[in-house]
């Protein structure tokens, strides 16, 4: 491979792993959000010539660290009424240290970035674009598509919240335990959606973005630690254990999607299984559990079949129908009529996913005309759903997923 690409690849491997530490160290440097920002991204672009230059260094995420540390740096100084903070960034900035803070350590900048993220004083759909937007890297379209608004949109939500952020003095920390309770939803939220992005990617080439898996269940961790025993928090992470448990199973060679009933149980990730289910017998006794709770349940029932005609089904439309209560949503609609058409057969599916076709709920997002178009393809109505998996090829956002419709497509197509 030419020097170039090797430089290449280890900027966008790094990068994956690594922007969201840099960008939060930062942002606790200097204060200014957009400055770290463009001074992480400045590093990731100088690292390209120099790593083709010099090769790749032994601990590259140091070496972006300090390169945007020095970058921070040097815009500060140029801003003369900016002196005091520099003088506060130069003494009291970390050095670059190992890419992750143990398990445990409530000092950790991403975790502080999320709860500041997530103040009451921001309104809810802003603090979970920020997050994604600071800790993950997610471009703006990436967030407006997961977000299903248009990017124009997102860009002036991203550039509000940070005006607040900054215009309201709020604090880059993790408030003290009195104040935990009301930000806590906002904080499982964002990380409910930090895993979702990495569970299905919403763009891109690849399928799942384990390094954004990995991050959600760290913080969740860590924010379990901070409150032991609250249900909602155990919940989610048992929800993310038991269905990032699947991973090995969920793509093909290619990097393609494999269906929940085709995919090699023995895949399945055992160890992190059998905690998910610990943790949801501790936290599920609770008489109304939460909606992290209840899919933590729905993903058991999966989990817990060792093979797909062993799948309570039924149990699982009933916990959809108990989620669509407390959390209701066109999302959660799609996934109910999934489970009811297995339940009780496409016909029934297929009734509710029209009734959101109808009422025009989620509007580009393509796994609506992918249920239809399964639902189609089993009650032996191929034209229908041939037209239905055009549809969701032309909205779908990633390329595996582009690929397996696309096989599904001739499929039907061939009779």
């Amino acid at each position: 491979m030419p020097a170039a690409s090797a430089a290449e690849a280890a900027v966008e491997a790094v990068f994956r792993e690594e922007w969201g530490r840099i960008t939060a160290s930062l942002i606790a440097m200097t204060g200014d959000w957009d400055l770290a920002e463009e001074c992480a991204q400045d590093a990731f672009t100088r690292a390209l010539s120099a790593w083709d230059r010099d090769g790749v260094p032994e601990r590259p995420g140091a070496w972006l660290t300090t390169a945007a540390r020095n970058r921070a740096i040097d815009v500060l100084r140029r801003r003369a009424n900016e002196a005091a903070k520099l003088q506060q960034a130069v003494l009291l900035a970390p050095e670059p240290g190992p890419p992750a803070a143990p398990d445990g350590d409530i000092s950790d900048d991403r975790l502080r970035l999320i709860f500041t993220c997530c103040h009451p004083a921001l309104p809810p759909e802003a603090r979970v674009a920020l997050t994604l937007r600071t800790l993950t890297g997610l471009t703006t379209p990436e967030i407006a598509r997961a977000f299903l608004v248009p990017e124009p949109t997102m860009a002036q939500r991203l550039v509000r919240a940070k005006k607040k952020i900054q215009a309201a003095a709020i604090p880059y920390r993790v408030p003290p335990a009195s104040l935990l309770p009301e930000r806590l939803s906002g904080v499982l939220a964002v990380l409910y959606l930090l895993f979702n992005e990495g569970y299905r990617a919403s763009s891109g080439a690849d399928l799942v973005r384990p390094e954004l898996i990995a991050e959600a269940i760290r913080l969740t961790r860590l924010l379990l630690t901070l409150q032991p025993g609250e249900p909602e928090t155990a919940g989610l992470l048992a929800l993310m254990l038991l269905n990032d448990s699947r991973r090995g199973a969920r793509t093909d060679a290619s990097g393609d999607p494999v269906p929940l009933p085709e995919q090699d149980r023995t895949r399945w990730d055992r160890d992190a299984i059998d905690e998910g289910l610990r943790l949801l017998a501790a936290a599920a006794d609770r008489e109304q559990p939460g909606p992290y709770l209840l899919q933590a349940e729905i993903a058991a029932c999966h989990a817990s079949a060792a093979r797909p005609e062993d799948t309570g089904w039924a149990a699982i439309a009933r916990l959809y129908a108990q989620l669509a209560i407390l959390l209701p949503s066109p999302v959660v609609e799609l996934n109910r009529a999934v489970a009811v058409s297995m339940a009780d057969g496409p016909a029934a599916g297929l009734a509710i996913a029209n009734d959101l076709a109808a009422r025009g709920e989620l509007p580009g997002y393509h796994l609506l005309p992918a249920v239809r178009a399964d639902f189609l393809r089993r009650l032996g109505r191929p034209a229908e759903a041939a037209d239905a998996y055009r549809t969701a090829i032309e909205l779908a956002g990633t390329d595996s997923e582009r690929r397996y419709l696309e096989n599904r497509l001739t499929d039907v197509s061939d009779g």
